[in-house]
């Protein structure tokens, strides 16, 4: 076999991991980032201030070791003591926030009893921000992670049926996207609805740009593929640029309020025909792909329904999020209420498992949709609450500086100017300024760096050091271009 041959027969044929584990896995960011909110609170209460006036790099490598070193290790070397990683986070961010507390001015009683009460501001939903960067961070990754044998095969994507993490992570990227569209922010259509279609077919340009772009690379290099994954001329860029031109359309001429319905419709009745018809068994079976387009494309074609109705669902959360809330009580009610959710669609899901069918990306069935929206909003739920962990421990510590976080209410002030400025060396924000980039330069970077090394033959202990440093030139490029105020959007 060719080494074309060997990196697609590797990447081929597999059966993803357990709902348990990937659910596991979400406990893992949010970990990191308490961990990070209270090692600048140690600090703050050693030093009194924050340390702000150190060099880029400096920031850019805590934030590297606390943020992105622990998703690689967990998916590489460690991923086989997943559960015990994750007890040794909360173990120690138990005791550092048991620290602070010990040591703080104000009483833990008195802390408590008016947290509650607290009002909050911020210019983004923090835990919107953290899940839809650390979805792109994870993404990138998988995509280079995938082609080392220190990757675990079960976290891959599945071939037909199962729940891999990389499945899980095509699902939840469509879901990001949507969380944060101009309809799910309560932006009013300018103009008709018409004109209004026409704009968003124009400004998916990039989308489709570079989904050639890749098709181009791909065929023209020999780098191998996955054809089972979309097709032999389709990719993800093509699907995200549908997505949104079809939810747009969807979305001009029905409620917005009512997109979770439009979504279960699109999902249902999308399982429906795969039930009643051939089309499931033209999907996974005819392999006639020299016949013509759709034979050739039948996998990203269709899969296509699925997202779109993944993308509805996520205009219904981001919809829900967005609406004005004030204080901490009302936050804590809705990151119950999406834990809420996820328990509703994880019961369907289990439902579906026992009388349908199995989750299968590779069709974007109805346990996949579901699977996607629940392990969405879980992970959500989660980062949520480690920010509301963060802002008890701004409150009983008094250090208010914290990139990435709700912030209690207080009249403008010079620590507004230190807020930003803190801002300007977080890698949250960094990757949330420019994400179609970090995501593009995850893909290039991808592709040069299996070129340059035989990634099947690597050793563990050299493919980790190969993604350490991949990840650091991403980030510390996207870093560079948020260090200095630069977001690369040309449409």
């Amino acid at each position: 076999m060719s080494q074309k041959d060997l990196k697609e027969a590797f990447i081929s044929n597999l059966n993803g991991t357990s709902l348990q584990e990937v659910a596991l896995g979400s406990f893992l960011a949010p970990l990191c980032l308490i961990n990070r909110g209270l090692i600048l609170t140690i600090y703050y209460q050693a030093k009194k201030t924050l340390p702000l006036p150190l060099p880029l790099i400096s920031h850019l490598i805590l934030d590297f070791c606390l943020l992105i070193l622990p998703l690689v290790l967990s998916c590489t070397v460690l991923s086989s003591v997943l559960h015990q990683v994750i007890l040794g986070l909360t173990v120690v961010s138990a005791f550092v926030l048991w620290y602070i507390h010990h040591v703080s001015i104000q009483s833990a009683q008195r802390t408590v009893s008016t947290f509650l009460k607290s009002h909050v501001q911020f210019k983004q939903v923090p835990f919107v921000t953290i899940f839809r960067v650390f979805v792109n961070v994870k993404t990138a990754i998988s995509i280079l992670a995938v082609d080392f044998s220190v990757f675990p095969r079960r976290y891959a994507k599945a071939e037909t049926y199962g729940t891999g993490v990389m499945d899980f992570g095509v699902g939840a990227y469509v879901f990001a996207n949507a969380l944060v569209c101009p309809e799910a922010r309560g932006k009013n259509i300018s103009g008709s609805k018409m004109n209004h279609i026409a704009k968003q077919l124009m400004s998916v340009w990039p989308l489709v740009v570079l989904g050639m772009g890749r098709l181009l690379s791909l065929k023209m290099s020999g780098y191998q593929e996955h054809v089972t994954e979309y097709g032999v001329h389709w990719n993800f860029f093509f699907t995200l640029a549908i997505v949104r031109v079809v939810a747009s359309v969807l979305l001009a001429i029905l409620p917005v309020n009512k997109s979770w319905l439009v979504a279960l419709l699109i999902s249902g009745c999308y399982q429906f025909t795969l039930e009643t018809s051939s089309l499931k068994a033209f999907i996974i079976h005819n392999n006639d792909r020299e016949k013509d387009f759709l034979h050739a494309n039948k996998e990203g074609i269709f899969s296509v329904l699925g997202y779109v109705a993944i993308y509805m669902a996520g205009v219904q959360v981001g919809l829900y999020v967005m609406q004005p809330r004030s204080n901490v009580r009302q936050w804590l009610q809705t990151i119950f209420n999406l834990f809420l959710g996820s328990v509703v669609l994880y019961t369907a899901l289990y439902a579906c498992l026992t009388f349908v069918e199995p989750v299968s990306r590779r069709l974007a069935n109805l346990p996949f949709f579901l699977w996607s929206v629940a392990q969405s909003l879980f992970f959500m739920s989660c980062l949520g609450t480690a920010d509301m962990v963060l802002l008890l421990s701004k409150r009983s510590s008094g250090c208010h500086l914290m990139p990435t976080s709700w912030n209690l209410y207080k009249k403008q002030s010079d620590s507004d100017k230190k807020t930003d400025e803190i801002e300007r060396h977080c890698i949250v924000q960094a990757v949330s300024r420019n994400q179609l980039l970090f995501f593009l330069l995850a893909n290039v970077m991808t592709g040069l760096t299996n070129y340059i090394v035989d990634t099947l033959s690597c050793s563990s202990s050299f493919s980790v050091c190969v993604l350490l440093s991949y990840m650091f030139v991403n980030c510390s490029v996207i870093q560079v271009l948020h260090f200095f105020g630069i977001t690369l959007k040309f449409w």
